[in-house]
């Protein structure tokens, strides 16, 4: 006994430390990240033996490691496309997590009023069209706020990112222009603007820079407190962004959801509705190698789409409809 206890502390001594049973690389939206941290945090401390890296480095890197096979799985705010799909050796399989919104911030100085923008507006914006505070357009949207003659800074990711893809899948809905000279993707050639890394490098940039906009995920927005402005939905309503108006946007998606969970619910119906809203996703490849690494992470997406989703109201993300999480629970399923 005496000789177990001094090779106990030998070991202690030494700083040698026991590594979790399963150690879980994962990367790319930074959407989510915010709950994802919490997540894998709250899972290791009730599984000791399961910890997930997560790497928020953006949808498009994301989904380049979960190809080169350098992740057990990734993560996006745009559906995978067939092309994409193709060029992995394992189908990947969608998981819906949260929602969310990509809110449009930004800084004027001395501003108190709130402003509010149609899907027209912003696209002219981002376009560069639009390139004064005081724009007939924007007060059309605001009247009687006391905006500035100032140039608009407009700020945008310079990374592949799924924040940029539903920004401009809304834009390419909203705007006819802006599809045909730029459409919607995660990664764009844009018209005019600074580039910033990162939700945190959008939100930065903005605080940081006078009389700009930018767009971000909602959580970023409240986090560095920065105004989010109202966006005008497909019924003609004003919206900000909020657990029920994401929640809202997601209503008619949820029934009709296709069986591999790809879908788009910008510019949705309802009055009701936060138009640039989306579901984001975890890339699970279906047949996984590793038993023991296939075990956890079907345990930890069945601890997800219960236990985790009472988690998301506390981070400004909306919970998973019910339709939706009974379709995801058959889905898990079909890891092998």
């Amino acid at each position: 006994m005496k000789k177990l206890a001094l090779a106990l502390t030998a070991i202690v001594s030494a700083g040698v430390s026991i590594a979790p049973a399963q150690q879980i690389q994962a990367a790319g939206a930074t959407f989510p990240a915010p709950i994802y941290q919490k997540w894998f945090d709250e899972y290791h401390k009730a599984h000791a033996d399961v910890a997930v890296n997560y790497q928020s480095i953006g949808s498009g890197a994301g989904i380049q490691q979960l190809t080169a096979g350098t992740v057990d799985f990734g993560a996006s705010d745009m559906p995978m496309t067939d092309e994409q799909i193709s060029k992995l050796k394992v189908h990947p399989l969608h998981f819906p997590t949260v929602l969310g919104a990509d809110v449009p911030t930004y800084n004027i100085p001395g501003l108190t009023q709130e402003l509010k923008f149609s899907g027209e507006t912003l696209a002219g914006i981002f376009l560069g069209t639009i390139k004064k505070w005081n724009d007939p357009m924007i007060m059309k949207d605001n009247p009687g706020a006391k905006l500035p003659a100032e140039d608009v800074v407009v700020v945008h990711r310079s990374d592949g990112s799924g924040t940029s893809f539903i920004w401009t899948d809304f834009l390419s809905k909203v705007s006819p222009e802006w599809k045909s000279k730029v459409g919607a993707s995660t990664s764009v050639s844009w018209p005019v603007g600074l580039g910033g890394k990162g939700n945190e490098g959008v939100s930065g940039t903005v605080k940081q820079t006078p009389y700009s906009i930018g767009y971000v995920e909602l959580v970023y927005a409240i986090k560095n407190n920065m105004p989010s402005a109202a966006v005008k939905n497909q019924a003609g309503v004003y919206v900000k962004a909020s657990l029920e108006t994401v929640s809202s946007a997601a209503a008619g998606a949820a029934k009709e959801m296709p069986a591999d969970f790809r879908v788009s619910i910008t510019n949705p119906q309802g009055k009701n509705a936060y138009p640039i809203s989306s579901f984001t996703w975890m890339l699970i490849p279906s047949q996984i190698p590793d038993a023991g690494k296939a075990k956890a992470i079907k345990a930890f997406l069945q601890w997800m789409v219960t236990d985790g989703q009472k988690m998301t109201g506390d981070l400004a993300y909306a919970p998973l409809p019910k339709e939706v999480v009974a379709k995801e629970t058959k889905q898990i399923a079909m890891i092998k």
